[in-house]
């Protein structure tokens, strides 16, 4: 089996834990729109949305329709056309409602008092109300202590965990329209856990409800989904597709195109195949390469920053990371390494540059969140100041008793990305005096295949494991939302997600107050005290987000405008042309 490349972006930890992340939007987003088919309006004129026509879209093999146990990514997406939650996510990462008409955070984040909307009604014609997030709250909770669905709702793609519905105590129903949810403590990720899908109580529940009904809510197979979204269910055939129509009832009125098509195919290869074969209207990029559409008559190209984000990760076990010291090494290391150069050159300019694992366009980044410029003369003036000099003249420092300084880089090199931007890291370092030693294989096979990918990533993750090694280059798939305990505090050295073994007092109570803070103000001063903490003691180098893009047809018009949290966002926004809705569908 030949490589797929999206596969080979290993990425080392999937971070689920959340924290609350509402309040103001960041003024300088990051990433944006590649259109190469600007549209022009002879007339000058805007042109009118119309009703009608068929979208169709990819999905890689799927296993169920059931949006609580499904971890499927392209149906993560595909399920938030026909579910909603309570709220959503924004461009920005802050809360929007959705469901949840209004809220207010009481008792010092202890309760969430929610009003709801009054004008939703479910795909089946029933009226939605309290009962039924009542009902999905606890079929959830059930779930989370049920080791038969316990992994399966801690998806890739969510924003929540089982751990994070534990806080939840109770979910008082006031009226119909107006709930508490009460949590065990003061919980900032509280808003952010109830972005999750709110699924019909009366479909479930024959009678009493029990845990019968919550296994109901929890079937794999023969699951019929019924949502309160701007598309219905209509119709699935196994392996084949599943189809949605636009729902007429929809609260926030019709959606503008009629018919949306899921074309399930093996994987995201094919998906990209068959948009090119016009089989599909749209896809998402695979790899970095989307260049080669740029003159392409037929695409529309929308980049976007992913959570895919790069990271050089420092061993603090070894001493020489670990005092005043190795804080000055860590900071020359940071001012040594072209970024910029890394992206251009590996990325072909598709990812962003970042001193903080904190998404871009976060409202939580602060407006001096980028202080490490690719600066040779700095880096080589800390490293003088720290006691590192290059006194044999070899073009390499050394330690007050003559010892060389040598760092191996530590990285996954079946993954071609990777290896480029070790390779390039190496060289940066030797730059500015470091004598900086391969610790991977740079001379891979040719046709590798997943499996032997798969091996050496084994053999990688276990090598930081036990803490063989100096600097370690990696990824991470961040959760849209944001909380960093599992990288910097200590108690998580145990679990081995702080897998470089840092620990400092005050980190951790600047993430416990994060954690902890009970209204907006709250949490984003605690953020930027957290923020000039990590740019302080840069105990990871950032590199980089990913950006990825979504490649469509020119021919869907609208305010298209893919997020990292929801490839649809603002789908009902979207339309075909009359002259361009007769489509060849079987």
């Amino acid at each position: 089996m030949k490589l797929k490349f999206r596969r080979i972006i290993a990425v080392f930890l999937l971070v689920v834990l959340t924290i609350l992340s509402v309040g103001c939007k960041n003024k300088n987003e990051v990433g944006g729109t590649i259109d190469n088919n600007k549209e022009k309006i002879e007339s000058g004129e805007e042109e009118k949305p119309e009703y009608g026509g068929t979208l169709r879209v990819p999905l890689t093999t799927v296993e169920t329709l059931n949006p609580l146990i499904s971890e499927n990514i392209s149906y993560y997406n595909f399920s938030k056309l026909i579910f909603e939650g309570l709220f959503k996510l924004d461009k920005n990462l802050n809360i929007e409602n959705q469901l949840a008409q209004n809220c207010e955070i009481k008792e010092d984040g202890k309760v969430i008092g929610i009003k709801l909307r009054e004008n939703v009604v479910w795909h089946d014609g029933e009226k939605f109300t309290a009962k039924d997030v009542k009902f999905t709250i606890d079929t959830l909770k059930y779930a989370g202590n049920d080791n038969i669905y316990k992994n399966s709702i801690l998806s890739n793609f969510k924003s929540y965990t089982s751990s994070d519905l534990r806080h939840i105590m109770d979910v008082k129903i006031i009226d119909d329209y107006n709930i508490e949810i009460v949590f065990d403590r003061a919980f900032s990720n509280g808003l952010e856990i109830l972005t999750f899908p709110i699924i019909p109580r009366h479909i479930f529940v024959k009678g009493r409800e029990n845990s019968s009904s919550y296994k109901a809510a929890l079937a794999e197979d023969n699951y019929t989904p019924i949502g309160t979204g701007p598309y219905k269910f209509s119709k699935y055939e196994k392996i084949k597709s599943i189809n949605l129509e636009a729902n007429t009832n929809w609260w926030q009125g019709k959606p503008y195109i009629s018919t949306i098509i899921g074309e399930i195919m093996k994987d995201e290869d094919l998906a990209m195949t068959s948009f090119e074969a016009n089989q599909v209207d749209l896809t998402t990029s695979v790899g970095v390469d989307w260049e080669k559409y740029f003159q392409s008559k037929r695409v529309k190209i929308i980049e976007y920053v992913s959570q895919n984000y790069e990271l050089l990760g420092f061993n603090f076990s070894r001493k020489i990371f670990a005092d005043e010291k190795g804080k000055e090494l860590r900071k020359a290391i940071a001012y040594g390494i072209d970024r910029q150069s890394i992206i251009q050159k590996v990325y072909m300019g598709h990812a962003t540059q970042v001193d903080l694992p904190i998404y871009p366009n976060s409202w939580l980044i602060s407006d001096n969140s980028n202080i490490y410029g690719f600066n040779i003369d700095k880096a080589k003036e800390i490293l003088s100041s720290a006691g590192y000099k290059d006194e044999n003249g070899d073009g390499f420092v050394e330690d007050e008793n003559g010892k060389t300084l040598t760092l191996k880089v530590t990285t996954n090199s079946y993954n071609p990305l990777r290896l480029k931007t070790a390779d390039l890291i190496v060289e940066n370092l030797k730059a500015i005096g470091i004598n900086a030693t391969k610790d991977y294989e740079d001379n891979v096979p040719n046709n590798i295949t997943d499996e032997e990918v798969e091996e050496q990533w084994q053999k990688y993750t276990q090598k930081i494991k036990k803490g063989d090694f100096d600097i370690a280059l990696m990824g991470w798939q961040l959760s849209d939302v944001c909380d960093l305990s599992f990288a910097f505090h200590s108690s998580q050295i145990y679990y081995g997600t702080n897998f470089i073994r840092y620990s400092d007092e005050e980190m951790d109570q600047l993430l416990f107050d994060a954690f902890s803070a009970t209204n907006r103000e709250e949490k984003k001063k605690a953020y930027g005290k957290l923020e000039d903490k990590i740019l302080e003691d840069l105990p990871y180098v950032s590199l980089f987000f990913r950006n990825e893009a979504l490649l469509i047809d020119k021919n869907i018009k609208g305010n298209i405008n893919p997020q990292s949290n929801n490839l649809y966002y603002n789908i009902e926004k979207w339309y075909i042309p009359k002259e361009f809705q007769e489509k060849n569908v079987d």
